[in-house]
């Protein structure tokens, strides 16, 4: 269970770290919740605020939550509109410097919270935090590696996916000027997250070396039909933003610039076997 300070500890330390808002959308997910829960949890973070906004599940899941209630700032379980609507939900009751939502089926790494901390003191007006992310499979064996390199609007918006949501913290500020998530999309909020505060200037994003989350890929996961609707989703952000960057260069030099720009910021780290694999799976 996690480490709960008390009295005046806890007054000490909390002003040590950002106050962390996670939410976790959640329907029918028994199978992997607790998993998700103890991720975030057993981070031992002194100054965290954890909702957990379930859909109305049947499956043990409501008695699940229960079992860690204590440790929570509150939730529901109610029927919903969807993944997004629970989202946001969490995100209105937030008062946490950095919000962030992590999925019932992934998790949060171990240490990722002191890391985003750690980032948001030397950084406190930034906008937007991330780190790597990993793939896991149902018995939380770790299959791929996404090691990501500073953020770039245009390579976001015309290769596809710089920053995901797995490790991902928003200054809450931000998002409330912004607006939270948008609630007509199914599969690609987070994108379309990433993209909206991308093309803002006065949105800063600072990406910290290091696995701060992962994503579980699973027969029953929403992200398992993404090829139908989430592809047009993805195209239809591409076409809103695109009109909204500064640079006149064509979406074909800036692929090209984008896959160069990575080669090289990996091989001048000297993460040489990274490079090798990631191009291996090119062929």
């Amino acid at each position: 269970m996690p480490f709960v300070p008390q009295g005046a500890k806890a007054s000490e330390l909390a002003k040590e770290y950002p106050k962390l808002t996670v939410v976790t959308p959640s329907y029918n997910q028994v199978g992997y919740l607790e998993r998700t829960i103890l991720s975030v949890l057993n981070q031992n973070y002194p100054n965290l605020e954890y909702f957990i906004i379930d859909g109305g599940s049947t499956d043990g899941s409501v008695e699940l939550i229960r079992k860690y209630e204590p440790y929570l700032a509150g939730w529901v379980s109610e029927r919903d509109r969807g993944q997004t609507d629970a989202i946001n939900k969490g995100f209105r009751q937030a008062t946490g410097d950095l919000l962030a939502f992590q999925n019932s089926d992934d998790v949060f790494a171990p240490g990722a919270f002191e890391q985003v901390a750690e980032a948001w003191r030397r950084n406190p007006k930034a906008g937007v935090f991330y780190g790597d992310m990993y793939m896991i499979d149902e018995q939380d064996v770790i299959t791929e590696l996404f090691r990501l390199p500073p953020f770039c609007i245009e390579c976001h918006i015309y290769e596809g996916m710089q920053v995901y949501n797995q490790s991902l913290f928003v200054q809450r500020s931000l998002l409330e000027q912004t607006g939270f998530l948008d609630e007509t999309l199914r599969f690609v909020i987070d994108y379309e997250l990433v993209a909206r505060l991308g093309v803002r200037p006065d949105a800063s994003f600072i990406h910290v070396d290091g696995f701060w989350g992962g994503f579980r890929v699973q027969p029953d996961a929403k992200s398992s039909t993404i090829a139908t609707v989430g592809m047009a989703e993805h195209e239809g952000i591409r076409r809103k933003f695109a009109p909204m960057l500064k640079s006149r260069l064509s979406e074909s030099v800036w692929l090209r610039y984008c896959r160069i720009r990575k080669l090289l910021y990996f091989v001048l780290r000297g993460q040489w076997g990274y490079v090798r694999h990631r191009l291996s799976l090119r062929k």
